[in-house]
């Protein structure tokens, strides 16, 4: 019985991948970082600027992490799953808070 491997992807597009998911994905969950964290902190009582300028800092953590994890992750697949998934549900959740304080 024959086995043969099949070919992975080349390296060069694996670094593409990764690069990618690093940037685009680490953008879509920080995003969804800022919104829900600025809007959560805006319904605690905090002024809205102090609010924003606090989420975006976290934001930029959430990033710097996200960007980090996209290159230590064994899959791929799961680093695409959390960030735009995630990121997705943050956003839907500053969103839904943001319409309550309207």
């Amino acid at each position: 019985m024959s086995t043969t491997a099949i070919p992975s992807r080349s390296p060069r597009a694996q670094v593409i991948a990764r690069v990618a998911a690093a940037i685009f994905g680490g953008y879509a969950f920080a995003w969804g970082v800022v919104a829900t964290g600025a809007s959560l902190m805006v319904a605690a009582g905090m002024d809205f600027h102090d609010a924003e300028f606090l989420g975006s800092m976290i934001g930029v953590l959430a990033f710097l992490g996200v960007f980090l994890w996209a290159f230590a992750a064994r899959r791929l697949r799961w680093v695409w799953l959390v960030t735009v998934v995630g990121g997705g549900a943050l956003a839907a959740t500053g969103s839904f808070v943001q319409s309550l304080l309207v």
